[in-house]
């Protein structure tokens, strides 16, 4: 006997499709909507505005295209934060992902009140606006009355000032690697105990020891969260600035104007009321930024995941 497919009626189609377009699910995302428009898309807009105009005492405001990207582009300052930036990504986020993967694959073996309490320490620098962690690690790194500095001297020993032109990469690596690791810690572990526990169990059958569960099993089962991990931290430190704004002043010049592209931009609306050009520098980073992750993602869809 076949089986046919009766067409639902045409009443419940009707009233299937006015619920869809009742407008009063939008009053539920209006707050959001308000918020987003008036603090991120509205400045956006207007950033992308100035940043095909040029402004002089003489000329007053002209349209200019895409001079300014030109011009950023072409500019030594903006290449040289764009470097750093780019040499920064490449050390400090397989640097993270480590840290944070080996947190979470020891933290999912753990039980009790031991886990939990574990999970909240490692967490915690996360939970510390960037602002206040900066502050703390120029506390640290002071030579004139930071601990590392009297820990050295109780050893009449001098602490290397981890500020200074030659030692700022490492010293920021430090403090980037402490502030986000333990959030990148928990979306790991958030995955791991998402798996099945009878795979472990047929694996551990099958002979298999916790080192080998965990490299050939846990590992590539969360690909899915490192890449998204990956994908954040691309964003996240090809846009540096807070860190280094915030130790800059003791950092005895080693943070200059052009230390990032971000940076860059900052001073060149704020010290040098280049309006026009810094959007132009914020819009050529978003260009890169956003040319990078595309890349990325597209590599590691093309393969089907980090371990495949």
């Amino acid at each position: 006997m076949a089986l046919t497919l009766e067409a639902p009626p045409a009443d419940v189609t009707n009233r299937t499709r006015r619920r869809v377009f009742k407008p009063a699910g939008w009053l539920f995302i209006l707050p959001f909507l308000i918020v987003f428009v008036a603090f991120l898309l509205a400045p956006l807009l207007y950033a992308g505005y100035l940043s095909l105009y040029t402004k002089g005492l003489a000329t007053g405001t002209t349209f200019a295209g895409f001079d300014n990207y030109t011009r950023a582009f072409g500019d030594p300052s903006f290449r040289k934060g764009l470097w750093f930036v780019l040499k920064f990504s490449v050390v400090v986020i397989p640097l993270q992902i480590v840290v944070a993967l080996v947190a979470a694959l020891v933290l999912d073996e753990v039980t009790g009140r031991l886990a939990r309490f574990s999970r909240l320490v490692i967490f915690l620098p996360y939970a510390i606006p960037v602002v206040l962690g900066a502050l703390m690690w120029g506390f640290l790194y002071s030579p004139s009355f930071g601990p590392i500095e009297q820990i050295a001297g109780a050893f009449d020993v001098r602490a290397p000032f981890l500020l200074s032109q030659g030692n700022i990469f490492y010293g920021l690596l430090n403090v980037v690697t402490w502030q986000w690791s333990g959030y990148y810690m928990i979306i790991i572990y958030a995955a791991l105990r998402s798996i099945d526990s009878s795979i472990y169990e047929a694996a551990r059958i099958d002979g298999a020891n916790s080192r080998q569960i965990a490299v050939r099993i846990k590992v590539p089962m969360v690909s899915s969260a490192l890449v998204l991990i990956l994908i954040f931290s691309l964003i996240g430190t090809l846009q540096f600035f807070t860190e280094p704004q915030i130790l800059g002043p003791i950092a005895n010049g080693s943070v200059t104007p052009d230390f990032t592209p971000n940076i860059y931009a900052y001073y060149m609306a704020f010290r040098y009321a280049q309006f026009n050009y810094a959007s132009a520098i914020s819009f050529s980073l978003g260009f890169v930024v956003f040319l990078v992750v595309a890349v990325f993602t597209f590599a590691t869809r093309k393969r089907g995941g980090l371990f495949s």
